[in-house]
């Protein structure tokens, strides 16, 4: 079970917890259908999730989810295209499966299926560009806690209740949910999680972007 699976099913057994509780509570049905979840007096779907992230009135419905999107995609098309650059500049299928991951030191790491002379050179050249390096760190942390949020998001709307993982990475004055503001927050609490489950390992691993293969 991946690090970020564990961190959604913690959310997601006290979601669960407190929705047995509110049934429980919840006095016998009087015949009168009840309004369904997300839509408004005249029974249009509420898109309010979609473009603010959570529930509305909540401090996770005020994420600028939208903003933080247009952030990782940013970086995430330069890196793509970048590499698709790369493989035809040195004559390779515009199909080659490649994996681009940082190294401890900091260096960009290529694999992929292509000859050994080819890849080195790619590897020569990205590391050469400051540009190339600058955005593969930021997408190795952005796009890792954009997933989290998205799905817990998800799980939220999905429930009706508020997900306590992610409750704790958001923060009470909007001023201080940027996207590298959780950022640093899901860090945290990534490394704890790991370190109190016994896989530290696990915190440490690479990032690898993936172009023409599954991650």
């Amino acid at each position: 079970m991946s690090l970020l699976t564990s961190l959604i099913k913690a959310g997601t057994q006290f979601q669960q917890a407190a929705t047995r509780r509110n049934e429980d509570a919840r006095p016998a049905a009087t015949g009168k259908a009840e309004q369904p979840r997300g839509a408004d007096h005249n029974g249009t779907n509420d898109d309010r999730f979609t473009l603010t992230g959570g529930q509305p009135g909540t401090k996770t419905g005020r994420l600028s989810v939208t903003e933080y999107r247009q952030q990782v995609g940013q970086d995430i098309a330069y890196v793509r295209e970048t590499l698709r650059h790369k493989l035809a500049e040195y004559g390779m299928q515009p199909t080659t499966q490649i994996a681009v991951s940082r190294t401890s030191s900091g260096e960009v790491s290529i694999q992929g299926r292509m000859p050994e002379q080819p890849r080195q050179r790619i590897e020569q050249d990205l590391n050469n560009s400051r540009e190339f390096r600058d955005t593969l760190k930021r997408l190795s942390v952005n796009e890792p806690t954009l997933a989290f949020v998205d799905t817990a998001l998800k799980l939220n709307r999905a429930y009706g209740t508020s997900n306590t993982v992610l409750d704790t990475l958001v923060s009470d004055n909007q001023q201080f949910n940027g996207l590298q503001d959780l950022v640093h927050r899901y860090d945290s609490i990534r490394k704890t999680f790991a370190s109190n489950d016994g896989r530290v390992s696990e915190t440490t691993r690479g990032y690898a972007f993936r172009l023409n293969a599954r991650a």
